[in-house]
């Protein structure tokens, strides 16, 4: 049973930062593709970020390009999403999601869809006030 349970969301002002961790169990986490993606009240769930296998290779969403930075440990079983000058548009509950064919090749196209996505965590809610 693969589990992936987030951390780190909250409160913060705009301009501030957070940091959210996922951590995933029950599966070999280096053959895993990992994810963010993010959903405002009323509004569809969104891709924000996306890490290969390795590391090698990152997506980013227009919206939070040069902001957020996506990175992964593989010993630890965790990906990161660092988030630096949020702003109130931000305001989301922020998921974490799987590829389990990570070692297949993947284009950014394919990163980027929901649909690449086998196991999501419960999410996150991160609140950024103006």
């Amino acid at each position: 049973q693969v589990h992936l349970v987030e951390f780190g969301g909250g409160l913060v002002q705009a301009g501030g930062s957070l940091r959210l961790s996922c951590t995933a169990s029950g599966v070999t986490f280096s053959s895993l593709g990992m994810g963010w993606f993010r959903q405002a009240d009323g509004q569809e769930r969104e891709f924000v970020a996306a890490i290969s296998r390795t590391g090698a290779d990152t997506v980013y969403a227009d919206s939070v390009k040069g902001r957020f930075t996506i990175s992964r440990i593989n010993a630890g079983n965790t990906v990161y999403l660092q988030m630096n000058s949020l702003k109130p548009e931000d305001t989301a509950v922020y998921y974490c999601a799987a590829d389990r064919w990570g070692a297949h090749s993947r284009t950014t196209r394919d990163m980027i869809s929901p649909l690449l996505y086998d196991y999501w965590g419960q999410g996150t809610q991160v609140t950024v006030s103006s």
